[in-house]
């Protein structure tokens, strides 16, 4: 029986913006002699590439945030508008990131007004039960799309280290099922995401009464039952939690025109080595040389008793 195939969805911004900021930190920016900054992009492709190597994907989709604006800032104006302009440097780092994405052969998915993590649920939902999955990424909002056949691989620290989350161990540590985070989201809020869930109820407490009452409605249909301090605030807030609890929700519906064999995992070659080289970006170029299964030698291809 042949196996699933194994889908790498990659989170691109988030790895993009982590590559730029873990190297401009120590002061590495590894620019051009124009003086253009290639860290970032670098260290985006760089990770891919050994993620690659490390979970032997058989095929790849790299998801993409297109600008700031999305249905969700149009739901609520704080959504996001809390995040800094991203430097200089990385401004031209953008579209250079996706250029090199393409050039390498990884098909780059994006939408204006949708994020990324939409696009890479709605890919989880399209296959299910016809693929597996790893999602690479840095966001916890991601929890929500595990199942049996997704798991979620966390950046830590370097291009080798993942936190690692299946459904099973989401299960063990949460005590509930990954689909209903989005219900303790909307009571904790996001302070990265700027939505504020209800004020003064915490992650711990936003657990326990997803744990006990199973969703956001359900909490409100119990909210004789509960003690009246958190009664009093969630009541003052309710209008928030349930924008919020729509904020939380991760899109699986975008419509993929996109069959499994368009996104197979390309062979590199040593012109897309040329190519980097040419480009500046010799980080890569000699990375990906490693990544090239050598060419059998020309002595492979004489007669051995010509020899």
């Amino acid at each position: 029986m042949n196996e699933k195939p194994h889908v790498l969805l990659v989170d691109g911004m988030a790895l993009l913006f982590r590559s730029f900021f873990a190297t401009s930190a120590v002061g590495q920016y590894f620019r051009t002699t124009e003086g253009l900054a290639t860290n970032g992009v670098q260290g985006f492709a760089r990770h891919v590439l050994a993620a690659k190597t490390m979970m032997k994907p058989t095929h790849l989709a790299v998801c993409w945030d297109m600008g700031a604006q999305t249905f969700r800032t149009d739901m609520f104006d704080g959504y996001k508008a809390n995040r800094p302009a991203p430097p200089e440097d990385m401004l031209h780092q953008f579209d250079l990131a996706k250029q090199v994405s393409e050039q390498l052969g990884w098909k780059n998915y994006g939408e204006k007004g949708i994020e990324a993590d939409d696009f890479i649920g709605s890919f989880t939902k399209q296959w299910k039960g016809e693929a597996d999955f790893t999602i690479m990424t840095g966001d916890k909002d991601m929890l929500q799309l595990l199942n049996p056949s997704v798991k979620i691989a966390f950046m830590k620290k370097g291009f080798h280290i993942y936190d690692v989350y299946t459904e099973g161990r989401f299960k063990e540590e949460y005590g509930i099922e990954p689909a209903q985070f989005a219900d303790v989201k909307a009571f904790m809020g996001d302070a990265s995401d700027g939505y504020p869930g209800v004020k003064g109820i915490g992650p711990k407490t936003a657990l326990q009464l997803i744990q006990k009452y199973g969703s956001t409605d359900g909490v409100l249909e119990a909210i004789e039952e509960l003690k009246p301090a958190q009664k009093k605030k969630i009541e003052e807030h309710k209008d928030m939690l349930l924008l919020s609890k729509e904020l939380a929700v991760i899109k699986c519906d975008i419509p993929l025109d996109v069959s499994l064999d368009e996104i197979l995992v390309p062979n590199y070659t040593n012109d897309m080595v040329q190519l980097f080289d040419e480009q500046e970006l010799k980080l890569l170029a000699r990375q990906l040389e490693k990544s090239i299964i050598p060419e059998s030698s020309p002595f492979d291809r004489i007669d051995p008793y010509e020899r």
